[in-house]
């Protein structure tokens, strides 16, 4: 790995005394490093590991996010502080924090886009996204990005976790610890890097028409209660019986499909309901008038998932070797999987490095957009190759 480009990777779990600290002497391998980016679980007091973390990397540009999981190069299965760093001067980075970005999610966009930079001989560009997925809709917020960067600068990272109680997630930035928030890291690179996507989830049954919704909540589906004609398509009568948490484990099951370009879909997760309206809210807008279905995967579906993204990645790196790996990867993902399936994906990372360093984590929503406008994704496997 030269040092004038190098990428790496740092993990510790609780059985360390300062896992912060532990974790982030592993990922500064280096001369120069430029950005850590940083996974934790809410459980380890974000803002004692950030402290940790700074102890150890003083000024060092710093992003992250709380999580539903972790994994890396060498991780173990109990939750752990993963951090990954850029070095050299075969990058130029910069970055930014929006806070209270519910308040207007377009502008939250466009603010955090102008962070990148664009230096003379590094011409592969992309911005790197932290967000609170339960803030509002994404896809807005990328709509903002999009207006400032355009087509040409690819947009990718993911949603923050809370460990799937879906109350509040945290994102990190250099010192502070925020909620509500956008972070994010302008990344200018003198080698190329690849994005590649896959959700492995078919679509079950008929097309159902989006008959009324608003920005991220779907109010009727062939004029009948939304929450009602969902529950239905999977075998409950009766809605009122149906806890919020119960809801939720159908929903990690069961996402929303829309149509797209060539075929594809772009899934949508279910992050609530009201259960006096008979509502759905999404982590994302449900375009009124357009179509969706059920969908549904199994464990052969999300893998082979998980190797189309991985070989995708890789091919946009133009034959270069990667340096290393990072993925956001869907929470429901994971519980299709289980703990077997879950190590088989891991390994299956590992396999694509080929011996490069990995780092990521287990999202409530995915950023990838390599072409078009829409870049959002739930339920969903986004990997970014750094060569």
């Amino acid at each position: 790995m030269s040092k004038s480009r190098w990428f790496a990777v740092g993990s510790a779990d609780q059985s360390a005394r300062e896992p912060g600290a532990d974790a982030a002497d592993e990922a500064l391998a280096y001369d120069d490093p430029k950005l850590l980016v940083v996974f934790c679980p809410q459980a380890y007091d974000p803002p004692v590991i950030v402290r940790q973390v700074r102890h150890r990397s003083g000024s060092v540009p710093l992003i992250g996010c709380t999580t539903a999981g972790e994994f890396a190069t060498g991780g173990s299965d109990e939750p752990s502080v993963v951090i990954a760093a850029f070095g050299g001067d075969g990058f130029t980075i910069e970055t930014v924090a929006v806070p209270s970005a519910s308040e207007n999610m377009r502008l939250a966009g466009d603010r955090v886009a102008r962070c990148l930079p664009s230096p003379e001989g590094h011409p592969y560009r992309a911005l790197l996204l932290l967000t609170d997925g339960l803030a509002g809709d994404q896809q807005e917020m990328l709509r903002g990005a999009y207006a400032v960067l355009g087509a040409g600068v690819p947009l990718v990272g993911g949603c923050a976790g809370d460990d799937l109680n879906m109350v509040r997630t945290f994102q990190l930035h250099d010192d502070q610890v925020l909620t509500d928030s956008v972070v994010a890291a302008g990344i200018a690179s003198n080698a190329p890097l690849g994005i590649g996507i896959g959700h492995g989830w078919r679509r079950v049954g008929e097309p159902i028409l989006v008959t009324r919704s608003g920005e991220n909540r779907v109010y009727t589906l062939d004029d009948e209660p939304a929450l009602d004609v969902y529950l239905e398509h999977l075998g409950v009568v009766d809605p009122l019986q149906v806890s919020g948490r119960e809801l939720t484990e159908l929903a990690l099951m069961h996402p929303l499909g829309l149509g797209g370009r060539g075929g594809n879909e772009f899934v949508r997760f279910i992050s609530g309901a009201d259960f006096d309206e008979h509502s759905l809210a999404c982590i994302a807008e449900i375009p009124q008038g357009g179509l969706i279905w059920i969908m549904e995967g199994d464990p052969e579906s999300v893998l082979s998932a998980t190797d189309a993204a991985c070989s995708d990645a890789l091919a946009a790196l133009d034959d270069h070797v990667p340096l290393g790996l990072l993925a956001f990867d869907c929470v429901a993902r994971r519980l299709v999987l289980g703990d077997d399936g879950t190590r088989t994906e891991l390994a299956r990372l590992l396999t694509c490095a080929s011996g490069a360093p990995l780092a990521g984590f287990y999202s409530y929503g995915e950023i990838a957009r390599t072409r078009g406008i829409p870049g959002f994704h739930n339920q969903t496997l986004v990997v970014l190759a750094v060569a």
